[in-house]
């Protein structure tokens, strides 16, 4: 049962650590593979050599094993001519001749050793004698056809010897160059992973406030992807921040006069007793209200516009379903004020109108759209869509029979909390329809374009869009 203290965790390895493990293992394992073989190989060729040399021994004793006049089988050798023969200053030399009865012919008596076969007429063998292990070779010599065996013996001294050394002096310096591989790989790995370090500690420095980007020093491409990467995430956190502090600044701004409004019309209507008063007051207040309402929704459709010009996802959608969604979105509305709201372009030939874009900005586009055109507009408004199979290409646009805008006007209404003078006298707008418009078509890679309506009378707002 947990008691709230922390679990210790174990600390991560370091990078430098790691990195040179996964060097310097295999080359430890690839040396002492090396090593065996190289042992191996050498420790075979040099046991043929002293074999071979055994043999020859052998061969020296077994040629003067001959048959005498008297039919007798000796060895021809005098004490002074078997002591040069046998003479060796490192190891000890024994041998023994065996008659074909395995009797002692000459020699000293050793122990038993396997018989060759005829071929190839020698064999070897390990035996112990007088407590040493020895190297013995036994050899058939046919004398008057008859097989005797001359049994030669070396001790082993020698071949340790020559073992060992051959261990000491080629293992040990690649043992050594290992070591200073390793010292070698230790300083590059550290000095490749310096600016990593010095990325570290300008993060760990850093003030949570400053979002410029860090100083990336030129090294190795991994680290200066990873410098960029800080520096993309630093560039969309402040975006991001800049966005929260512009939408606080905005509605703390924007606010603060429809509801002073509001609670000016209550406190006046909480003090005047006439009915027709109250009643007017609060007929204010709901158009307050309702503009307050209108002002937050835009200000919350310019945070998604910031927000989406850093994380959009577009997708596949169908404008006409968008459209006609929105048509019947704002139906009651604009039966309310006595519009005529319809759409064009909604027939069975623009089902397949397909485009990669964002549907809370196509909803956003139709909705201000829209809402501007039953304000400011005249009685009948359409929306339309057509397509260019030929070019890929598909319009959407709200059109009106209103007063229309001036044409030097178009430009400065796309401006931030910019209205033209029909809003200015209504009071019900804020500037800010058209701008979150020009914003969302921007973000998908298409442009605003105000234009007089086909009669010359009204306005027609429509962007291009490239069909997926």
């Amino acid at each position: 049962m947990s008691d709230g203290t922390p679990v210790a965790t174990r600390p991560a390895p370091s990078l430098r650590i790691r990195m040179l493990r996964h060097v310097m293992v295999p080359l430890v394992l690839t040396w002492l593979a090396g090593t065996v073989a190289t042992l191996g190989v050498a420790s075979h060729f040099t046991e043929q050599a002293f074999d071979r040399a055994l043999l020859d021994d052998a061969y020296s004793i077994a040629s003067h094993v001959q048959m005498q006049p008297d039919r007798e089988v000796e060895l021809q050798l005098t004490p002074s001519e078997l002591m040069a023969a046998l003479f060796d200053q490192a190891e000890a030399v024994h041998f023994a001749v065996l008659r074909p009865d395995g009797s002692l012919l000459a020699g000293k008596p050793l122990p038993p050793t396997p018989l060759p076969a005829v071929d190839p007429g020698f064999r070897y063998s390990n035996i112990v004698y007088q407590g040493l292990p020895v190297r013995a070779v036994t050899l058939r010599h046919m004398v008057d056809g008859q097989p005797y065996h001359v049994v030669m013996a070396h001790t082993t001294y020698v071949r340790a010897a020559l073992v060992q050394r051959m261990l000491v002096f080629g293992a040990l310096p690649l043992l050594l160059l290992l070591a200073l591989l390793a010292f070698w790989l230790w300083r590059g790995i550290e000095r490749d992973l310096a600016p990593l370090a010095r990325l570290q500690d300008a993060l760990a420095d850093r003030d949570a406030n400053d979002l410029t980007p860090v100083t990336i020093t030129p090294s190795t491409r991994e680290i200066e992807q990873v410098g960029q990467a800080v520096n993309a995430l630093f560039q969309r956190l402040g975006h991001s921040v800049r966005a929260q502090r512009e939408f606080a600044g905005n509605v703390a701004h924007e606010l603060r006069t429809p509801l002073a409004r509001i609670r000016a019309l209550a406190d006046y209507g909480q003090t005047n007793p006439d009915a027709t008063v109250s009643q007017q007051q609060l007929q204010q207040i709901a158009t307050s209200a309702e503009r307050a309402g209108r002002l937050v929704s835009q200000l919350l459709d310019l945070a998604v516009a910031d927000e989406a010009e850093v994380v959009l996802q577009k997708e596949r959608i169908s404008l006409t379903h968008l459209v006609g969604q929105a048509v019947l979105r704002h139906l009651d509305k604009a039966d309310a004020r006595g519009v005529d709201l319809g759409a064009r372009g909604l027939d069975g030939r623009l089902d397949d109108v397909v485009v990669w874009a964002d549907t809370a900005l196509i909803e956003g586009i139709l909705d201000n759209l829209i809402d501007n055109a039953m304000r400011y507009g005249g009685r009948t408004i359409t929306v339309e869509l057509s397509a260019d199979l030929g070019a890929r290409t598909c319009v959407l646009a709200v059109v009106d029979d209103g007063p229309g805008i001036a044409e030097p006007l178009r430009r400065d209404l796309m401006q931030r909390w910019s209205q033209g003078r029909e809003g200015e006298l209504l009071g019900q707008g804020s500037g800010l329809g058209l701008y979150i418009v020009t914003r969302y078509a921007g973000l998908l890679g298409s442009e605003l374009l105000l234009e007089s309506a086909d009669d010359g009378r009204g306005l027609r707002a429509s962007l291009v869009l490239q069909q997926a």
